[in-house]
Order: C-alpha cells, then sequence, then structure tokens
C-alpha cells in the first residue's frame, strides 16, 4: 500500500511542477509595455501566470503541516499558502475546458473558488493528497460555471447532460478515426445516454441563441416575440379551469372519507402530496413489506380511477341535460 500511496502522490507532483508554458521574458515584456503604452498591448492572462509562478510547491510534509494547522487552529496564513501552491493546478484544469469555453481566466477564476471550497473541506488525517482530493472541487465548479454560462438557455443540468456536453465531439471524432460513422444510436451506445438525448443535444449545439426582440423581415418593424402565440386563458377559460379544479378537491376530499388506514395515508402522503413518502418510509411506520405497500397502493389508485370515472361522467350527463 505505500509504494501504491508514492506512486499516486509523483504523479501528483508532476501535475503541480508542469510548465505553463510562460516565456521568461514574459516580466521583462510587462515592464517594457508600462513604459510604451499602446505598443504591446496588455495581456491580463499572461501577467497572471507570471504572478502564479513565483508561487513555490509544497512537498508532501509541508502540506500536510499547514492542512493540519488550518483544520485543527483556523491558521489563516496556512490556507493561503495551501491555495496560492496550487493555482497552477487550476490552470493546468481549466485549460482542459477552454474549448467549451474560450475566456481561460474566468474559468481559473471558478477553479480557484473551487480550490479555496477544498482547502475548507480537507481532512488532512485521511492520507490524501491535498492535490488529489482539490481536483475534484476545482473540476467541480468550473464545470458549474460553464453549463451555467454557455448560453442564455441553458444547455444542460443532469448528469447525462454534462456528460453529452463535453464528450460528444470527442466521441464523434474517436468512432471517425475508428472507421465508424457516428450515428446518434452509436454515440448513445458509447456514452451510456439515451438516443434522443444525442439528438437533443446535437440540436441545441447547432443552433445559436436569438434575441426575441431581435427584428425580422425587410422593414424591421416585426419581431420574433410579436410572432409567438399568446397561450393566456380567456376570463371564460379561467373561470371554468377554476371551477374545474374545484369541483375535483370536492371530490378527492369525497373519495377519501371511504379510506381506511393505510388506505388513507398511502392516499395523502403518496398520491395527493408534491413529496411523497418512500415505499419503505410507510412500510416502516406500519411494519410491513415495500411490496405490500406497492400493492395496497395500486388498489387504491384503481378505485380512484373508477370512482372519478362515474363521477365525472355523471357530471356530464347532468350539465349537458341541463343545457
Amino acid at each position: 500500500m505505500e509504494e501504491e500511496e508514492d506512486k499516486n502522490t509523483t504523479d501528483s507532483t508532476e501535475i503541480f511542477s508542469a510548465d505553463l508554458d510562460i516565456p521568461e521574458e514574459a516580466d521583462g515584456e510587462e515592464k517594457e509595455t508600462r513604459g510604451e503604452k499602446g505598443i504591446v498591448p496588455y495581456d491580463p492572462l499572461r501577467r497572471y501566470l507570471t504572478e502564479i509562478r513565483r508561487y513555490s510547491l509544497l512537498d508532501r510534509e509541508e502540506e500536510h503541516r499547514l492542512a493540519v494547522e488550518y483544520k485543527e487552529f483556523g491558521n489563516i496564513e496556512a490556507a493561503y499558502r495551501l491555495v496560492t501552491s496550487n493555482l497552477r493546478l487550476v490552470v493546468m484544469i481549466a485549460r482542459e475546458y477552454q474549448r467549451a469555453f474560450s475566456n481561460l481566466l474566468d474559468l481559473i477564476q471558478e477553479g480557484n473558488i473551487g480550490l479555496m471550497e477544498a482547502v475548507k473541506n480537507f481532512d488532512p488525517y485521511r492520507g490524501v493528497r491535498f492535490p488529489s482530493y482539490a481536483v475534484w472541487w476545482i473540476r467541480a465548479y468550473i464545470i458549474r460555471y460553464i453549463m451555467n454560462n454557455w448560453r442564455m438557455v441553458k444547455i444542460g443540468t443532469t448528469q447525462a447532460q454534462r456528460k453529452l456536453f463535453f464528450n460528444l465531439q470527442k466521441e464523434k471524432k474517436r468512432l471517425e478515426a475508428e472507421g465508424f460513422t457516428p450515428g446518434p444510436k452509436l454515440l448513445a451506445q458509447r456514452l451510456d445516454v439515451k438516443e434522443a438525448e444525442v439528438v437533443e443535444m446535437e440540436q441545441r449545439l447547432a443552433n445559436r441563441d436569438l434575441s426575441m426582440d431581435g427584428p425580422i423581415g425587410e422593414d424591421g418593424e416585426r419581431t420574433l416575440l410579436s410572432l409567438l402565440a399568446d397561450n393566456k386563458l380567456t376570463p371564460e377559460e379561467s373561470f371554468t379551469e377554476k371551477e374545474y379544479r374545484q369541483v375535483l378537491k370536492e371530490k378527492m376530499q369525497r373519495f377519501a372519507e371511504g379510506l381506511k388506514d393505510k388506505e388513507l395515508v398511502i392516499f395523502r402522503e403518496r398520491l395527493l402530496t408534491e413529496e411523497p413518502l418512500t415505499l419503505r418510509e410507510i412500510g416502516e411506520r406500519y411494519g410491513i413489506s415495500r411490496e405490500r405497500v406497492r400493492q395496497i397502493e395500486e388498489r387504491v389508485k384503481k378505485r380512484l380511477r373508477a370512482y372519478l370515472t362515474k363521477e365525472f361522467r355523471d357530471l356530464k350527463e347532468t350539465v349537458a341535460g341541463a343545457g
């Protein structure tokens, strides 16, 4: 185990010491820029990369000591050293996502927030190097930022959508290199998602955002917003909807009066609430199995379906007769 742990330590250290492609003369260029404004444009990214190279990396013992000082005594200076010594790691991870989001500085900024969260939550007694732990926090913050800012209309929030967003084009190229046609079905199999999700993501990535206030036509007087249908209910429809909901509420209350014990609890806690209890929770309450709860629930649903079918059929017949 010790040998394996040392191997992992070496791998993470190589990540930190990776070159950031910053020319040694970068400092000189920046000074020259100050003296002759306009000749050499100021590059904030280059300046930032130059600055973070000045922070030394930590060895395993120093890293552990600082992490203990922060966790046990809240030493802010120790937390500062842990953050600054790992700023290069943030840049390395941010560059992985630069194709998805061109502003690298924004990605680095979000990654730095993730790095600080990692320092807050790191446990130095778990036997894991801090950089190995921080990678997950950094990556999570960068991915969340990209997903929230890719477009005004969000491209994806579920795990499957995030997987598609970052891997779809990469998997297409891989399949083409292997001699396959990257169709939705094959892509779905390789990425372990539904085919419909692949098709939907391809359509989203292919289309750009449009402003609803943007002018259309030669005269430029109409907008996309003016072509959208108004889906608001008319006063008559709104009144009918309100009446229907009131009748339905009364019918459901009357149906509940015919239920007892477990059936009533399942009806209220499983079928009517927005946050239903699980089968296990109800089963534990009454000392019965989940399967038994499911059977009772199915019976209640069947009775409810038959009840509403009869009641609303009678209601329609009554209204028709009155008309």
